[in-house]
């Protein structure tokens, strides 16, 4: 009987054993991943918190226009290509921290707190030019990482910042 109560009590104490070394294995899988988030983020924050990136939204959110073929006459790659490139470039690299939000590469919760504004702005001023592209251009998926972005972030300022609503 002994001998059966230390066998019990071995296979209960590696049973627990066993449970406690996967959910550490499983804790330290999650910081490491929430590390790995962060350090990316913290990459492209880089980016958009440098003095050349502030000065190019800058100067994009200083133009203006009427319509789409306003816009186009004004900044379009052919009147403007350098104009359209900073415009493009702006989106591509909202575009890029969409699809990271999409495969939940980065958190949308560390994205809002420092860059909502941008992405509202960017969003809220070159949104309609971009449907009309999609449709003029034949082009379903132009910003369509920007709009994903523009939708998932919205909704979280909104619910924050009820003062900030349209």
């Amino acid at each position: 009987m002994v001998r059966d109560l230390v066998a019990i009590f071995g296979v209960i104490a590696g049973f627990s054993y066993y449970v406690l070394t996967v959910r550490n294995a499983q804790r330290n899988q999650r910081q490491q991943l929430e590390t790995r988030q962060a350090q990316l983020f913290m990459q492209l924050y880089d980016r958009w918190s440098g003095v050349e990136f502030k000065q190019l939204i800058r100067e994009v959110f200083e133009m203006s226009w009427v319509d789409y073929e306003d816009f186009f006459n004004k900044y379009g790659p052919q009147s403007n290509p350098e104009a359209y490139d900073k415009i493009r470039s702006i989106g591509a690299f909202f575009e890029g921290i969409g699809v990271l939000v999409n495969r939940k590469l980065i958190e949308p919760a560390m994205v809002d707190d420092l860059m909502s504004d941008g992405i509202i702005s960017y969003w809220e001023r070159f949104g309609p030019i971009m449907v009309e592209v999609r449709k003029r251009w034949n082009w379903p998926q132009a910003a369509e990482w920007v709009e994903y972005l523009y939708n998932v972030i919205r909704p979280i300022v909104d619910v924050q910042h009820p003062e900030l609503r349209k």
